[in-house]
């Protein structure tokens, strides 16, 4: 029977050696429902000092862990993705109650990372070295033969957002295990408690203990000292593009894989298909109430097609259902209140310079319906910052070529869209954005899993997906026979 070992009363154990244990601190942080403030659980607040222990028994697992064969990891991968597609809906009913995720998408979350977890297990397998045969650049040198293999590590840190913490953590930890890492693993507080039952699954489905640890606590507290750690040797984060600044300057030395901010933005030009763009828009703004770094942040309408595609986008953004995530609402209450407040300063900020707002239903505690700002220029700070909510920007201009300023002209540079039924101006368009991703004819999106993702500018670090995120998590090591 899972999930009996996680708790006692409310309170949420952490994980360490593989045995779940109350910190001595006596410090617990209390996850709230974000529709009702209702009490979830509460979750442990480690000391310093438990740290270091579980680092100390991470690094030393992880030696036991890489011996074990590859495909003997692959088989406990399975296992634990075959135990969380066994109990997903009492997984997704967690994430309802503690980030407010609707019923369907929490779900959705649950199988897509199962998958995700299957796939690593079977993408391990494929990671092999390779023989490097060595040249004589110059006279009597001998004949050099290199074998190239990949290796872990060793203790990898994770650390995961409150939107998407069963994707986001286990995003990291599967790639991270079957290259024969240890990993520690700290949610946000926000989200921990299903990321702490997913790591029960993981030992029921047979991890060797100590291998999966989940040490949480207040970010502001332990963040610096986990991140700075002696016994850390790679970081992966996902999250605010402040904090991945402040990691990328304590992990000194030492690999990092950074998934930031952005502010994608959908290009529309006058020969769109646009019931097809409307569609792709009102899920890319709107999908989980707009709390995804992929969610589309700027539409751009190209020429003559602002008011037709405004138009259509009010309609449809009109029928979203905006309620409970029981209920499978489209929109959902924000994560907090200071989440909901930063979206009002926004939009006030916006329409002091001269937006057009065309939809704003009413705001009620944390939960705020579908709104569409139109006309935004650059006085606006909306313009320029990343909003974490259900608001769509729509931006126009004259041309393609005013377009592409446009979207470079930002710190972000995660992914955009392309809107158009010329093939040519799709890929003339893409070559010419400073993004990780260019979609054409779809929203921004992180998956599909397998596909690369990677970023430039202050939207991150590195190139996540299956394939890639194993290769971020290993390193070449050669060994060179030298022959007569």
């Amino acid at each position: 029977m899972p999930f009996e070992y996680t708790k006692e009363g409310n309170n949420y154990k952490y994980l360490s050696n593989g045995k779940w244990q109350l910190s001595v601190s006596n410090k617990f942080i209390s996850v709230l429902n974000p529709v009702d403030n209702s009490l979830v659980g509460k979750i442990q607040d480690v000391s310093k000092k438990e740290i270091d222990e579980v680092f100390k028994i991470a690094k030393s697992s992880q030696l036991q862990w890489q011996e074990i064969p590859v495909n003997k990891r692959a088989e406990i991968l399975h296992k634990a993705a075959d135990l969380m597609l066994k109990n997903k809906l009492i997984i997704a009913e967690i994430l309802m109650k503690e980030i407010a995720k609707p019923k369907s998408a929490a779900i959705n979350e649950v199988e897509r990372t199962a998958d995700l977890i299957k796939y690593t297990a079977e993408e391990g397998l494929r990671i092999s070295g390779e023989i490097v045969e060595g040249q004589c650049f110059y006279k009597n040198e001998k004949r050099k033969t290199a074998f190239v293999n990949r290796v872990p590590f060793g203790v990898v840190l994770a650390i995961s957002p409150f939107n998407y913490p069963i994707n986001l953590s286990y995003s990291k930890v599967a790639p991270a295990l079957i290259s024969g890492n240890s990993v520690i693993l700290k949610p946000s507080a926000q989200g921990a408690i299903s990321v702490i039952y997913c790591a029960e699954l993981f030992l029921e489905a047979g991890l060797l203990p100590g291998v999966l640890n989940i040490v949480t606590g207040n970010s502001s507290q332990i963040g610096d000292y986990l991140v700075s750690h002696k016994d850390v040797d790679m970081v992966a984060f996902t999250g605010s593009t402040e904090i991945g600044k402040r990691i990328s300057s304590l992990a000194v030395m030492k690999p990092l894989l950074l998934e930031l901010g952005g502010k994608d933005a959908a290009i529309i030009l006058e020969d769109a298909d646009l019931d097809l763009a409307v569609k792709e828009c009102i899920s890319g703004c709107f999908s989980y109430s707009g709390q995804r770094c992929t969610a589309i942040k700027r539409i751009i309408a190209v020429g003559n097609i602002g008011n037709k595609f405004s138009d259509k986008f009010v309609k449809e953004a009109e029928k979203l259902k905006v309620g409970k995530p029981e209920d499978n609402s489209n929109i959902c209450c924000l994560i907090n209140k200071k989440a909901v407040d930063y979206i009002q300063e926004l939009v006030d900020d916006a329409n002091k310079n001269g937006a057009k707002q065309l939809l704003f239903k009413t705001r009620k505690n944390n939960l705020i319906g579908p709104i569409v700002l139109d006309n935004i220029n650059n006085k606006c700070r909306i313009y320029y910052e990343e909003q974490f909510g259900p608001v769509a920007v729509i931006i126009r201009v004259r041309d393609k070529n005013e377009a592409i300023k446009i979207v470079n002209d930002s710190e972000y540079g995660l992914q955009a869209s392309i809107f158009t039924n010329n093939i040519n101006d799709a890929f003339n368009i893409a070559s010419k954005l400073n993004v990780g991703t260019v979609q054409i004819n779809g929203k921004s999106d992180r998956g599909p899993d397998n596909l690369p993702f990677s970023c430039v500018k202050n939207s991150g670090l590195g190139t996540q997906g299956i394939k890639y995120s194993i290769e971020a998590m290993t390193r070449i090591k050669s060994i060179v026979l030298n022959l007569n």
